[in-house]
């Protein structure tokens, strides 16, 4: 691995080495600190995005991405939110009339929105330790990903979008995602030897929507020609550039899940 690749793979460890105790522990400790954590998270993604995306209002587009996210899991009906993110959509439309990126400021609506309560409802819905198994899945996607991607190299993944992704690292970060989820529902799952495999497909699984959500931010960025959403964390540029693949994988994985309880129940 080149030396410049190494120092910023040192960086990611550090900083997840530092970020991580503080999201497991607040997840750990119960809903009252995760939903601390959630509601911080949305407003660091509500600055980043309004900032990111060039505007006159950024203000006002943080307090309604802010506020459209927090309402997501503040009812215990899924319809009110999305009224609510049809509302705020339509208003930001509104607000952003004449800007340049007038689509993108209507997209970080849904975009922060969804991410963020699906994540709270999967919390709602499983409990901590599978948000905790959705976590870790993803975090090494991002790791095994980069390890592989930067040792074997190889074929491209998406030129034109992010230059850097590999074949090789789509397949490092599926490994990843497998060993960490066999570790999870081995040591936390009883009677793992009957739900392993589900831990194993949704973990390779997790790995493909987690780099298409990777892929997404990277184009975002490539057509406002910005490196980072931020300069917060080190080695890793901002929030967005921490949490993207989470912020698709969340949502798709709940409505799977969902619609397997369903076809269960009937």
């Amino acid at each position: 691995m080149e030396k410049s690749k190494l120092s910023s793979l040192l960086k990611r460890v550090l900083s997840t080495l530092v970020m991580a105790p503080i999201v497991i522990g607040a997840i750990i400790a119960g809903w009252n600190t995760t939903v601390i954590l959630l509601l911080l998270v949305c407003s660091i993604l509500a600055w980043e995005w309004s900032t990111m995306v060039s505007n006159k209002n950024q203000t006002i587009f943080a307090v309604t991405y802010l506020m459209t996210a927090a309402a997501t899991f503040s009812f215990s009906d899924i319809f009110y939110p999305l009224i609510l993110m049809i509302v705020s959509s339509l208003f930001v439309w509104w607000k952003a009339k004449g800007e340049t990126y007038r689509k993108l400021l209507v997209f970080g609506v849904p975009y922060i929105a969804l991410g963020i309560g699906a994540m709270a409802w999967f919390y709602t819905l499983f409990g901590p330790l599978a948000t905790l198994w959705l976590l870790l899945a993803v975090w090494s996607v991002d790791i095994g990903g980069y390890v592989v991607g930067c040792t074997v190299k190889g074929p491209k993944l998406a030129p034109k979008i992010s230059p850097n992704k590999t074949w090789s690292g789509l397949l490092g970060a599926m490994i990843f995602a497998i060993a960490v989820s066999f570790a999870f529902a081995y040591y936390n799952i009883p009677g793992y030897e009957n739900t392993y495999i589900y831990y194993v497909i949704f973990g390779a699984a997790l790995a493909v929507v987690a780099q298409a959500g990777d892929l997404l931010e990277s184009k975002i960025k490539r057509v406002l020609n910005v490196k980072d959403s931020s300069n917060l964390i080190p080695g890793h540029g901002g929030m967005f550039d921490r949490i993207d693949g989470l912020l698709v994988t969340a949502p798709v994985l709940l409505i799977v899940l969902y619609v397997m309880y369903i076809n269960a129940v009937w």
